[in-house]
């Protein structure tokens, strides 16, 4: 019943998702981080930045994700804007193309959110779950509602 801190995703395209419930159901709890009302952090934004240390280039991880390379440009400018350290440097190109990669201060806030999400994760998983135990089902799935009267 607690937290995953590793993740399962069955898809796979959350490797930060935390399965309160087990298989039958995916509750996740996301943590988006509002410093003002222009500036903030959440899951997407932390995604792009580990996407992109694995190509080493905006347009690997902007495909990746499923995105365009201009959508993945704006927002690696946003975060380099929000803080005073860059998070991610790139190199022009020559023949290959440029390069990007994560600064010391970008893998460091990676660090930083993947931690808030597995602390919040442990935190509030009996929370949650009580909160699961009261869904309703989804469309197919048997009501376990009792019958009104």
């Amino acid at each position: 019943q607690g937290s995953d801190p590793q993740g399962s995703d069955p898809q796979g395209s959350d490797p930060q998702g935390f399965d309160f419930q087990g298989a039958a159901r995916m509750t996740r709890l996301t943590i988006r981080i509002d410093f003002d009302d222009e500036r903030h952090v959440g899951h997407g934004k932390i995604r792009l930045i580990e996407m992109i240390a694995q190509p080493g280039s905006i347009s690997g991880a902007a495909r990746a994700m499923g995105m365009s390379y201009r959508r993945a440009w704006l927002l690696l400018d946003e975060v380099n804007r929000m803080f005073r350290e860059s998070v991610v440097e790139t190199q022009l190109g020559g023949k290959g193309g440029g390069n990007a990669r994560l600064t010391e201060f970008g893998k460091g806030l990676v660090e930083l959110y993947r931690n808030i999400e597995v602390d919040a994760g442990k935190t509030f998983a009996r929370k949650i779950a009580q909160l699961e135990e009261r869904l309703a089902a989804h469309q197919g799935e048997p009501d376990q509602r009792a019958a009104p009267r």
